[in-house]
């Protein structure tokens, strides 16, 4: 059997925290949807204005004394929108950070250009400079691997809406990738060019499958591609 966000009723929306709306929730995971421009977690300068801070808020429903809170399992970019998911209790944020290797991560990506592959992976392997910036080198053994699947939705001629496979998991991967063949996601102030009128960074996680941690039914949550990314490439 599996189980879906389908057969969740959403809490009314005056209920949900700013920035996220909330896909599916149980005793041991809340999955949300978050926009772009909300951290996952705080930062030394930003303490409140984030999915954690806010979740553990509305799971504590008004009571400050209350115990309840939610775990990280994984991040988005504070750019980048889609689904996250958050584990309610320490066992259920273990199964999942242990099994996140094999849960599929679908991401919808606008990158200026046009591909002349319209369907492929990218591989190589990823290194962090001293400034925190990601990029690739063809040595396994100084680098992580990082695997990129992709296919071409729609195309303009200034642009590209991508269906994206996330086959490895590494930091800014997705950006780095499509940046480093030429083809950088519209809207990316670090690794892309600076975008006059491109309102944000245009990756959004979509889709996540994975296995619930109590029932171990698998579970697929998805949302639908930004209407900005439609427009973008329409424009």
């Amino acid at each position: 059997m599996q189980k879906s966000q389908k057969n969740f009723k959403s809490p009314p929306k005056r209920y949900q925290p700013k920035g996220l709306s909330i896909l599916y929730e149980d005793h041991d995971i809340l999955v949300v949807d978050k926009v772009s421009g909300l951290l996952t977690v705080s930062t030394e300068k930003v303490r409140e204005n984030t999915a954690y801070y806010l979740l553990t808020t509305y799971v504590r429903k008004g009571n400050p004394k209350s115990r309840n809170r939610v775990f990280i399992v994984h991040r988005l970019d504070k750019d980048t929108s889609g689904i996250i998911v958050f584990a309610k209790n320490e066992n259920a944020k273990r199964f999942l950070q242990d099994e996140w290797h094999g849960f599929k991560k679908k991401y919808y990506a606008v990158v200026h250009g046009t591909l002349s592959k319209k369907e492929d992976i990218i591989t190589s392997y990823l290194v962090e400079n001293r400034a925190h910036k990601m990029y690739s080198v063809t040595d396994p053994e100084k680098g992580k691997l990082a695997q990129t699947g992709f296919k071409v939705l729609r195309e303009s001629k200034k642009f590209s809406l991508l269906e994206i496979d996330l086959l490895t998991g590494r930091k800014n991967q997705i950006r780095v990738h499509f940046s480093e063949k030429g083809f950088p996601v519209a809207g990316d102030k670090t690794y892309g060019q600076k975008d006059k009128g491109i309102k944000r960074l245009t990756l959004h996680a979509a889709s996540l499958t994975i296995v619930h941690p109590d029932t171990k039914e698998k579970m697929i949550f998805e949302t639908e591609i930004p209407a900005y990314f439609n427009s973008l490439v329409n424009s």
